[in-house]
């Protein structure tokens, strides 16, 4: 079997992706109900971080191990990789001592060019253009709650970031229509629009964006790397916060979703994740059930049962 590898949605087909939302779906049941199901023995997770993370590197070694596997974490300062090794190169020996890895690094040329030379499955885990591995988690969280997205209204709010671009392939691959609210200077990425603008559409008023929503879905104003232009994204952010009376305008089945960390009173408004709209957490807990159903796929003819 060839390696498969998820870079981005756009590398498993429509029926893929929903099988594999599906399948996390039953994962997070097995786990709630204390079962114990252990396909990965004697299997290991490589795990580079070049970006500091908390539910990406929780989620993934969390999900390992209940596979019954093993996790190894590898940052630029453990590794050759933060010395000028080439990436081809630490492709190649890491790939051949680990059965899948995932990556979370700036450039995504990174990963591209790892995929490329690597003998094992390989994960973006975030990338300056993608997040492919959240829209898992929110897909999931969606389908938990209102069952299938497809023909429904998804705005998103905020910076036109690799979240965005990620959302674009989502209603490209699951079905909906994505409005984008973002301030003019902060627009998604445009061959992204052109390229899907049978479903995107870039909406100007915030407020119309939001009308009749069926999940309205934000992010920080200012994301790693970005700290220097905090000050400036806060004057032109503002009138972009998220609020209860935002989603008051949505359909009154809307839900609110955010990929976290939130800053509250910046993107959103201090009580927005109290409000019984809001399904951050279920959607952050989704990391981990969503991520085993994807090394489960990756993985599946190493599964021992």
């Amino acid at each position: 079997m060839s390696v498969r590898h998820f870079l981005t949605l756009l590398d498993l087909s429509t029926s893929e992706l929903e099988q594999l939302i599906k399948r996390a779906c039953e994962l997070r049941k097995m786990q709630h109900a204390g079962t114990i199901y252990q396909p990965f023995v004697g299997r290991t997770l490589g795990m580079i971080f070049e970006k500091s993370s908390t539910r990406t590197r929780i989620s993934f070694e969390t999900g390992m191990g209940q596979f019954g596997g093993q996790a190894i974490f590898l940052s630029p300062n453990d590794t050759q990789l933060g010395r000028g090794e080439p990436v081809e190169d630490s492709a190649r020996v890491i790939s051949s001592m680990v059965d899948i890895i995932m990556i979370r690094t700036f450039e995504h040329e990174k990963v591209e060019k790892f995929a490329k030379y690597s003998s094992v499955p390989i994960i973006n885990a975030l990338t300056d253009d993608f997040h492919p591995c959240q829209l898992l988690a929110d897909m999931q969280t969606y389908y938990e709650h209102r069952g299938s997205i497809k023909d429904k209204i998804v705005t998103w709010v905020g910076d036109g970031n690799n979240m965005c671009s990620s959302f674009m392939h989502a209603a490209h691959q699951f079905g909906f229509e994505l409005r984008v609210a973002a301030p003019y200077g902060f627009e998604p990425d445009l061959d992204l629009m052109d390229k899907f603008s049978d479903c995107v559409s870039l909406v100007e008023n915030v407020q119309d964006a939001a009308k009749d929503a069926h999940l309205i879905v934000t992010d920080v104003w200012a994301s790693m790397g970005q700290e220097n232009e905090q000050n400036t994204r806060a004057r032109r952010f503002a009138p972009y916060q998220v609020t209860p009376a935002m989603l008051d305008k949505a359909d009154p089945e809307v839900l609110f979703m955010h990929c976290l960390p939130a800053h509250r009173g910046e993107e959103i408004s201090h009580d927005l994740l109290d409000d019984p709209r809001s399904v951050v957490w279920h959607e952050a807990e989704n990391r981990l059930h969503a991520q085993k159903a994807l090394m489960e796929f990756l993985l599946q003819d190493k599964i021992k049962i």
